[in-house]
Parts: structure tokens; C-alpha cells; sequence
């Protein structure tokens, strides 16, 4: 569970109602059954609306998606795919065919195992890339559906306000009740702005830096798998590999690489 998203939610929440109350507003204030259902069923209806079934199912996916933290251990997958380069120059690509059958990582195996087949490089590229296509084309139709929330729930916000209004100028009998009724019919807007601005909006773009991360990820173990098909010398292989690294994840420092990159010649 990636506990950004949720801290980033939980605190989004704390500071609108903890300012809202130090302003000496009444935490029931803001629960408001009528203006709820109109924001976030008119939301919902519309999202429906908009997208396929077929489309609408896999928000539980995206959900988990943007909530769960992968962990994609570049450093230990750099040291397997060195491994396995050295191990091809000096016995051949069948020598690693019973560890590459077993391997989890699907898009790690599967590319390799064609590489043992002796696949054209090219049509490796193709295949993988085109995989990573697919992946990329799933994760942004996921963040649409948010991205679509978020735009839609601010106008019904507007449209649950507008509607409260109406019921307000209707009864205009009690001028004592005037305010306090206005104050309701705002709270949709409230509903719509903060439902799209801290959730729906934020959610999509965790969807797209994660899709980000996956296929950079992706791009990394396609270049390892190139490289192994092509012959390369293994620390060749580990400087193209140090230098993907050093691009996607800004905590790792070259002198740390240096230092990995000594230990593994060290060890062969």
C-alpha cells in the first residue's frame, strides 16, 4: 500500500475541515445527506454515461493501481540481467533457458525466452515495445475515468447549489431561516470542488506518474534483454543498465553505481 496516497488524502481532509472549524464552524455543517447525493450520484451517473461497461469494470484495477506501491528492485534485477550476459558469452543463450523459464517477472521471461528461441532483434523490439503500448494505453484509459470525475463533479456541485437556491427563493416566508438555508445550498459546490481537487484530479495523476514508472521500468529490462541478445560484454550491459538507473531514480549516486560495478568485477 503506498501510503502517500492516503496520507496526502487524510491530510487534504484535516486541513480544509481543521481550518473550516477554526473559523468556528460546526463540523455538522458540512454533512449534508441532499447535497452528497446530488454531487456524488450526478457524478457517478455521468462517469456511467461516459465510458463502456466494459470500461467502468476496471475501476477497482485503477483503484489498486494508484493505491498500491510497486516494487520493481532495479538494483538486484541489474545484477540477474549481468548475470545472465556473462553467462551467455560463455556457454550460450540455453544456458539460462531453466532460470529464465522460472523467472516471475512475465515481461522479463518472456522476452528472453524469445531471444533463446533466436527471435530477430528487431521483431523482439517490436513485440515489447508493442507491450509496452498496451500498458501504457491501459493505465491512461484508467486515469480518463478520474480525470472525467473530476471534471464533471464541480458542476454538479454548481448544479446541486443552483437547486438549493431555487428551495431557498421559494420559501422566502422565514426571513430568519434565509441564511442558514443559502449555507446548505453551498455546501454542493463545496462537495464538487473538494471531491474533484482532492480526489478524483489527484488519483488520475497518480495513475499517470505510476504508469510512468512502469514503463520506465519496462524500457529498462527491454534494453538488458537487447543487449543479451546482441552479445554484449556484461559490464557493457551494467554501464547502460547504471545509466537508466541514475535517470529514474534520483536517490541512487554514481559513486554508489561505481562502487556496485568494482564489487561485481571483484566477483567475476
Amino acid at each position: 500500500m503506498d501510503m502517500t496516497t492516503i496520507f496526502g488524502l487524510l491530510a487534504g481532509l484535516a486541513a480544509l475541515i481543521g481550518g473550516f472549524l477554526l473559523e468556528g464552524g460546526q463540523f455538522g455543517g458540512l454533512l449534508k445527506l441532499t447535497a452528497a447525493l446530488i454531487v456524488f450520484g450526478g457524478t457517478f451517473a455521468a462517469v456511467i454515461i461516459s465510458f463502456p461497461l466494459s470500461r467502468l469494470r476496471t475501476i477497482p484495477q485503477a483503484l489498486k493501481f494508484a493505491f498500491t506501491k510497486p516494487e520493481y528492485h532495479q538494483n538486484e534485477l541489474m545484477d540477474e540481467l549481468t548475470e545472465f550476459a556473462s553467462i551467455t558469452r560463455r556457454h550460450g543463450l540455453l544456458a539460462i533457458e531453466k532460470r529464465v523459464s522460472a523467472h516471475p517477472n512475465e515481461f522479463l521471461r518472456e522476452g528472453l525466452l524469445m531471444t533463446i528461441d533466436g527471435t530477430d532483434p528487431q521483431l523482439i523490439r517490436q513485440i515489447l515495445e508493442l507491450e509496452m503500448d498496451v500498458a501504457e494505453q491501459k493505465h491512461e484509459n484508467h486515469a480518463k475515468m478520474f480525470e472525467s470525475a473530476g471534471g464533471y463533479a464541480p458542476t454538479m456541485g454548481i448544479i446541486g447549489t443552483v437547486m438549493g437556491l431555487i428551495h431557498v427563493l421559494g420559501n422566502l416566508t422565514d426571513p430568519s431561516t434565509l441564511g442558514a438555508s443559502i449555507a446548505i445550498a453551498f455546501t454542493a459546490t463545496l462537495y464538487g470542488v473538494v471531491s474533484a481537487n482532492l480526489i478524483y484530479l489527484p488519483i488520475a495523476s497518480k495513475i499517470q506518474t505510476r504508469s510512468q514508472d512502469e514503463l520506465q521500468h519496462m524500457e529498462f529490462i527491454m534494453q538488458g534483454i537487447l543487449a543479451i541478445q546482441a552479445g554484449e560484454h556484461p559490464h557493457v550491459v551494467r554501464r547502460k543498465l547504471n545509466s537508466m538507473l541514475l535517470v529514474e531514480d534520483p536517490s541512487i549516486t554514481l559513486l554508489q553505481l561505481k562502487k556496485k560495478a568494482i564489487e561485481h568485477e571483484t566477483q567475476e
